[in-house]
């Protein structure tokens, strides 16, 4: 079953932005005839100005697909394009990881860490856009476009000479969409991307990310176990269990009336009054 069948067929008549084939990836593992499948099968298509998200468990292979899209990971098997262009071989030149990056970008979980803590945030934000603007811009330009960019994120002038250990997470998030942002990107993948954020920092950015999808041509590819951050922003989901793909379709649909056993285990782990844990035994019965 292809990416287009499980998903439906709601976006007929527009071309996607990522399509991915059968992905397969393994890794090494403890011995030669016991490798480790961390990627079986998954397909799916994101389309224009659609955020679609990717739903697992830890070690489901969620990350692995999004780490495949951004060229951290290569494709052991299948087929993976980006505005029809195949990144299944993985980047061969420097120019072709500076392509990549001007059309997708990556958003950690964690933004301090791929911060880099020694430069002010507004060198941060110039450096990706000095890496991705074409010739004949001037260092003046580059950091004007800079500061509108915070400016976009809801941070302001006065943050361009602050370090990202002066910042809150949330504020610190924002600098890596920002970061992200600064390439002018077809997709974004954000990988738990509001996940280390208190509840009411989660709704600002949340907020955020679909004020940038109404203003920009921009995509999500949204990785997340968090049901209920997934029903607010993505219009289509998929659900990984064990690398493979069990369930997909539209969000408030699947999430309204999950027909997997795993979907089902998920929805029914998500807190609410009155809330008690149920075994995934049960659910499956």
């Amino acid at each position: 079953m292809n990416g287009a069948e499980l998903i439906g067929t709601e976006r007929i008549g527009t071309e996607p932005i990522v399509v991915a084939n059968r992905l397969r990836k393994v890794f090494p593992g403890p011995t030669k005839d016991d490798p480790v499948i961390a990627v079986d099968e998954v397909s799916f298509e994101l389309y224009p100005n659609e955020c679609l998200a990717i739903v697992g468990e830890s070690g489901s292979g969620k990350t692995t697909v999004a780490r495949m899209l951004v060229g951290l990971e290569t494709v052991t098997e299948g087929e993976l394009t980006v505005r029809g262009d195949s990144r299944t071989k993985g980047v061969k030149n420097l120019a072709d990881r500076r392509r990549w990056a001007r059309e997708v970008q990556y958003v950690f979980q964690d933004p301090y860490s791929s911060l880099n803590g020694r430069q002010r945030i507004g060198d941060i934000v110039g450096t990706s856009v000095g890496l991705h603007v074409g010739a004949g811009v001037t260092r003046r330009e580059v950091q004007d476009r800079a500061l509108g960019i915070l400016d976009s994120v809801g941070l302001g002038q006065s943050f361009a000479e602050k370090y990202p250990h002066q910042l809150s997470g949330g504020q610190r998030q924002r600098v890596a969409i920002a970061r992200a942002l600064a390439a002018d990107p077809a997709v974004i993948v954000l990988d738990e991307a509001v996940a280390a954020l208190d509840v009411s920092i989660q709704a600002q950015i949340l907020n955020l990310l679909s004020d940038i999808r109404a203003e920009r041509d921009v995509s999500y590819l949204f990785i997340s176990h968090d049901l209920a951050v997934v029903n607010q922003i993505s219009e289509r989901m998929i659900v990984m269990e064990q690398g493979r793909v069990v369930d997909a379709g539209v969000t408030a649909e699947l999430l309204a009336d999950p027909q997997h056993p795993y979907t089902r285990s998920l929805r029914a782990a998500v807190p609410r009054p009155g809330w008690k844990p149920v075994r995934r035994e049960r659910l499956a019965s």
